[in-house]
């Protein structure tokens, strides 16, 4: 059995990656997601165990204590991180697991993990970022404008991954990443061969 493989995607707030990656498992359902672990309240919408495992802070705080993370980060006063033991079982089972973090998570698990590889999902332009984000109706236009400063710094720092893909056209991005994989597939230190 191949060993399996850690798939890191990132992107600033607006570049569309829930969207890509919910098109990408309709297309790739083999993969698996990794199920981030966060100490905020969770928001209207939000289901317990989909894209998130809402714990108290204590717990967030033992899981710490415990090594029991691949990495963690404290934003706006709330931890977020990856458990650890999901990625490793998906990996020991031979699976692809697809972890989506911000710049700083890529950044600490590549200095982990030598077996990953990591697509950076770049909006069309800077323009299109932002008229994304307005549209949402969501945000006060300040928290539109650290979210816009936020993704300048991320921008700055996407020559950090193996891949960047501009995602202007959805069917486009995801058929892109989906090619992306398929490769990553085939090269030879991934592929155990025998006669």
């Amino acid at each position: 059995m191949s060993k399996g493989t850690l798939i890191i995607i990132s992107g600033p707030s607006g570049s569309g990656k829930d969207t890509v990656m919910k098109e990408l498992f309709k297309l790739m359902p083999e993969l698996k997601f990794s199920i981030s672990s966060v100490s905020r309240a969770m928001r209207e919408g939000e289901v317990q165990g989909e894209k998130y495992n809402f714990i108290s802070r204590d717990e967030f705080l033992k899981m710490i204590e415990n090594n029991d993370l691949l990495e963690y980060n404290e934003y706006c006063g709330n931890f977020y991180g990856t458990p650890i033991k999901p990625v490793n079982d998906c990996i020991e089972n031979g699976q692809e697991i697809l972890l989506e973090l911000d710049v700083n998570g890529a950044y600490n698990v590549r200095k982990k993990c030598n077996d990953c590889f990591s697509i950076f999902i770049m909006p069309p332009s800077f323009e299109a970022l932002k008229a994304r984000l307005v549209s949402r109706g969501t945000e006060t236009a300040e928290a539109i404008e650290k979210r816009l400063k936020a993704a300048k710094d991320e921008i700055e720092r996407a020559g950090e991954y193996d891949y960047i893909v501009v995602n202007n056209v959805l069917s486009e991005t995801v058929a892109d990443i989906a090619t992306i994989i398929k490769s990553e597939r085939m090269k030879s230190d991934r592929v155990s061969v025998t006669l």
